[in-house]
């Protein structure tokens, strides 16, 4: 297999900017990876990088750790560094406690998530989950801790709100690079709530606090989980729940030949805010189409009737 970093350049790809890491524009979900068969998992994590992936995003709850394991243990049988790949994890949902941000679990998640990955850092650690108990100060000493005894490099968030992420910054002396947010045509509220500002639909409520603008704002880069995510699953080919959108994705689809799953990737792509999209299928043929997205750029008008055709309304 050629190098990665060639790989990676051929596709689209941001720059996480606190970090300054070059990143995939799509990044592998990795929730999923027990629905594969180990001996496949070597094959399918070389695969994803032959497609020009280079960005791995894990949590230590998926699978209970074994998500993680596998992982670790698959990498060591393909022809990949870990120099030449990003890899993420998060921490913070705790079965039983619900959430914990205390820095006595975050340290001790951290030993564990890297023992299951084989490897002696992580790129990037995220807290998974906001814990309406956290102490900030403390949390910010995990962090202090960590990236002092290199076991972390950089360090971001998942579903937080500004405010929350403010109040984190107030005592970490780390940035606060990434914020891992659910993001598809459907479910676009960070988007919504910007659109029909000064309105009294339901699209109007502020539900994230303008997130999406605060993190364009302190060059804090947003990662969509859940992209094809709707209100029964999928929405791509789910016709009963979202008709008028399966037919302008299939317009749209045609148009450019490709599948519906391409559109749908690309509609975040094409978004001004470098968003990077994480694809958690553990379908190779399915993979291929996401990554295919990279190499397509929606007009404004192709972008704007998706958005209308998921339910949305415009001033």
């Amino acid at each position: 297999m050629s190098n990665i970093k060639e790989k990676v350049n051929r596709m689209k790809n941001i720059t996480i900017t606190q970090t300054g890491l070059n990143v995939s524009a799509v990044g592998l979900g990795c929730m999923r990876l027990t629905e594969l068969d180990e001996a496949a998992l070597p094959r399918y994590i070389e695969k994803s990088a032959e497609l020009g992936i280079n960005f791995f995003d894990h949590a230590d709850i998926y699978g209970g750790g074994e998500c993680e394991r596998r992982f670790g243990n698959a990498l060591g049988h393909t022809s990949l560094k870990r120099e030449d790949i990003i890899i993420q994890s998060k921490c913070g949902i705790v079965p039983g406690k619900m959430y914990d941000l205390s820095s006595e679990y975050i340290l001790s998640a951290v030993d564990g998530i890297l023992g299951r990955l084989k490897t002696d850092y992580l790129d990037i650690l995220l807290l998974h989950r906001p814990d309406a108990l956290i102490d900030p100060e403390d949390t910010a000493k995990a962090f202090d801790t960590l990236y002092k005894a290199g076991k972390v490099l950089h360090f971001g968030v998942s579903n937080f709100r500004p405010m929350q992420i403010e109040l984190l910054k107030k005592y970490a002396s780390v940035p606060i690079a990434v914020d891992q947010l659910q993001l598809s045509i459907p479910h676009s509220v960070m988007i919504s709530e910007g659109i029909e500002a000064n309105m009294t639909s339901d699209g109007a409520v502020d539900r994230t606090g303008d997130v999406l603008d605060y993190c364009r704002l302190n060059g804090i880069t947003v990662q969509a989980w859940s992209p094809f995510g709707g209100k029964n699953g999928s929405f791509i080919d789910d016709n009963e729940g979202y008709p008028d959108l399966n037919w302008v994705l299939g317009e749209t689809a045609a148009k450019y030949g490709v599948s519906k799953t391409t559109i749908a990737a690309a509609w975040i792509l094409r978004h001004p805010a470098h968003i990077q999209l994480l694809a958690g299928t553990m379908d190779q043929n399915r993979l291929e189409d996401i990554v295919k997205a990279t190499d397509l750029t929606l007009s404004k008008e192709e972008w704007y009737k998706l958005y209308l055709a998921a339910g949305h309304i415009l001033p």
